[in-house]
């Protein structure tokens, strides 16, 4: 799974043209840690058609401030750039699934 490092990580990632989950989380979070295994599963799964990536709120706080995240973990959906929705916390792997098969390139 991807991790964005910097702003010209993400921008790369947009100009893929691909749709975006974005995890923003931190190694502290407890929340964010149960989350990871099934955001990695689900990259795994949609690496043809969708860029699921994490970004690190510690390391990467520009592009946390950008998406005015103020609790994690958050996710953003992303289509053609612009932020579809955003979910706050832990969420099933059924919820980002749909999701995922909402916001997907090939639906």
């Amino acid at each position: 799974m991807k991790e964005i490092k910097n702003i010209a990580d993400f921008n790369s990632i947009i100009e893929t043209g691909k749709p975006v989950l974005l995890d923003f989380y931190a190694d502290w979070c407890g929340p964010c840690q149960a989350l990871l295994p099934t955001v990695e599963k689900l990259a795994e799964a949609h690496a043809e058609d969708f860029e699921i990536v994490k970004v690190n709120v510690d390391s990467n706080q520009e592009l946390a401030q950008k998406f005015g995240v103020r609790s994690i973990p958050a996710l953003f959906f992303l289509k053609d750039g612009e932020v579809q929705e955003k979910l706050i916390g832990v969420q099933t792997e059924a919820i980002l699934k749909s999701k995922i098969e909402q916001y997907s390139v090939a639906v």
